[in-house]
């Protein structure tokens, strides 16, 4: 009788923390997915502040965007991105920006990605 007791507790003890060690590597697994990826990417065919507002905004509204921050205007406009590769592409992001419309006229699509 002593022996199933201490049987018992010995292989209750380790489902235990082979559990507890499964349940460790899943959130572990879990927390890489969440890590953010940044990006750097270069944007032409913005002439104003309001250009740049306009394509953060965007970006900025689609799942898996963390932040969108935007560099000074100029002939090619540096934006930082940082996102959740597991929510969004980076095609996705590129997309949503060339496709903004520009502040002068809605219609045209004048943003292109330097890649």
């Amino acid at each position: 009788m002593k022996f199933l007791n201490i049987f018992f507790l010995a292989t209750t003890f380790f489902l235990a923390a082979t559990e507890a060690t499964f349940a460790q590597s899943i959130t572990e697994k879990e927390q890489v997915h969440d890590a953010p990826k940044t990006i750097t990417t270069k944007v032409k065919g913005i002439t104003c502040s309001t250009d740049l507002k306009m394509i953060s905004a965007n970006v900025n509204k689609l799942k898996g965007v963390r932040n969108c921050k935007a560099g000074k205007t100029g002939p090619a406009t540096t934006f930082e991105i940082a996102y959740d590769p597991a929510l969004i592409t980076e095609q996705e992001i590129y997309s949503a920006i060339q496709n903004t419309g520009s502040c002068e006229n809605p219609d045209d699509r004048p943003y292109k990605v330097k890649q």
